[in-house]
């Protein structure tokens, strides 16, 4: 497994999953990628050092979950709510990869599995789509991450005026299981793609998300 780099940062999420009321899957995914865009063009002068600084390097998300108590003590550590359907997430300003703020380092990271209570409708036309690979088998906190990645290298790659109408649209997006079709389709496109860092769940160098622009 490739080792974290000294002084790296990572962008924390935590997500709340209740145990009698847990969110549907695609509504925590599409929550990551908005959360990590949030956070990436927040104007929070506190976070602009950290948040540069990351996003400088080579990108890293750690998605945690919580509960009850848990969930009431991660809303109190500085962050953005974003909240999608049945999805609470909150997203925090980088820090480092082994220094989390003490509220946030005993949540659960491993394990963090959704389900979808019914077929999500299709995509809205004219919305980025964020495809998750059908070779990469990843818990659903580990997709949050990966959607998320996804989601920032498509920032990255859009244009100005892209960046402007997503940006006022509050960074609607759509996450979906790419079929075998759709993922070839992305990749001949070249469509921005996330190759895993393999750090958890999958091989270093994994393709496992890619995100198609309108």
């Amino acid at each position: 497994m490739t080792g974290a780099f000294p002084g790296e940062l990572v962008l924390p999420f935590v997500v709340r999953v209740e145990r009698a009321d847990p969110p549907a899957r695609t509504d925590a995914l599409e929550a990551a990628a908005r959360g990590a865009l949030l956070m990436l063009t927040s104007d929070d002068p506190t976070w602009a050092a950290a948040v540069a600084e990351w996003d400088g390097r080579r990108i890293r998300k750690v998605v945690r979950r919580a509960r009850g108590a848990e969930w009431r003590r991660a809303l109190t550590v500085d962050g953005l709510d974003v909240v999608q359907g049945t999805a609470q997430l909150r997203v925090y300003p980088p820090v480092p990869v082994d220094d989390w703020p003490p509220e946030l380092s005993r949540l659960q990271v491993a394990g963090t599995n959704l389900d979808d209570p019914e077929e999500p409708d299709p995509p809205a036309p004219g919305r980025p789509l964020v495809l998750l690979s059908p070779h990469a088998a990843m818990s659903t906190g580990k997709a949050m991450a990966q959607v998320a990645h996804a989601a920032q290298l498509g920032w990255r790659a859009a244009d100005e005026a892209q960046r402007t109408r997503w940006a006022a649209d509050g960074f609607a997006l759509a996450v979906r299981d790419a079929s075998e079709s759709q993922w070839q389709t992305a990749l001949e496109a070249e469509a921005p793609v996330v190759h895993d860092g393999g750090f958890t769940e999958v091989e270093p160098g994994t393709a496992t998300a890619a995100i198609v622009l309108p």
